[in-house]
């Protein structure tokens, strides 16, 4: 018989908003241990801004600015230099040349490759000591100054919260005016969004989910 492979897993602190310790979690190695390369978060967070650019930057060339075609002013005995149309490139309110023109900018990138780079953005908060779990992201009211001083306690001044499926109402309320302070639910975990962040805040059922979408 052959030997199973055994998954190696890091334990972490589970606190509550108090800042108390309530319990453990196990985090796997193949997701929460990974050497991060920064080549591979490159190439994904490059993905990632390329695919949310909307494209829609346009400018009008000679053909579609909107006027007379009339002759600016007659060819010759004026001093100036002879003009066809008021709408050349060169002139005042004419077209312009080699600006931008609507476009796709979303490039391809394996899924393979996505995949491993959320494990090692995960991986690199892990290793910094800029991982955090709480026991829930539910709050009894929704209120923001409260909020704060709770985020204040635990020295999150710059944090992404991600909860397992639809975030607390209360939580998401509290959380909407805090400046860096940011929520997601597991679905919508990305590579940028976690750089972009000092301290990543994972509930208890999201790092099963977490684990449970990148094995």
């Amino acid at each position: 018989m052959g030997q199973q492979s055994k998954v190696n897993k890091m334990q972490l602190d589970i606190i509550n908003f108090d800042g108390k310790a309530v319990g453990k979690v196990e985090l796997a190695d193949s997701i929460f241990g990974l050497d991060p390369r920064a080549d591979i978060l490159h190439r994904v967070v490059t993905w990632q801004r390329a695919n949310s650019r909307a494209g829609t930057h346009a400018v009008k060339t000679v053909s579609d600015v909107e006027g007379s075609g009339k002759k600016a002013f007659k060819q010759k005995k004026t001093g100036n230099a002879r003009q066809g149309e008021k709408y050349n490139v060169h002139m005042r309110g004419g077209g312009v040349v080699h600006g931008p023109v609507v476009r796709d900018h979303s490039i391809d990138l394996p899924k393979k490759i996505r995949s491993l780079g959320l494990k090692m953005a995960l991986s690199s908060k892990a290793k910094d000591g800029s991982l955090v779990v709480i026991d829930s992201e539910k709050l009894s009211a929704a209120k923001t100054g409260a909020f704060a001083k709770q985020l204040k306690k635990l020295n999150l001044t710059s944090a992404l919260f991600v909860g397992a499926d639809a975030l607390d109402e209360n939580f998401k309320k509290s959380a909407a005016n805090i400046a860096n302070i940011d929520a997601l639910p597991t679905i919508g975990l990305n590579v940028l969004d976690i750089l972009k962040h000092e301290k990543l805040v994972l509930t208890a059922d999201a790092v099963k989910a977490v684990e449970a979408r990148l094995a």
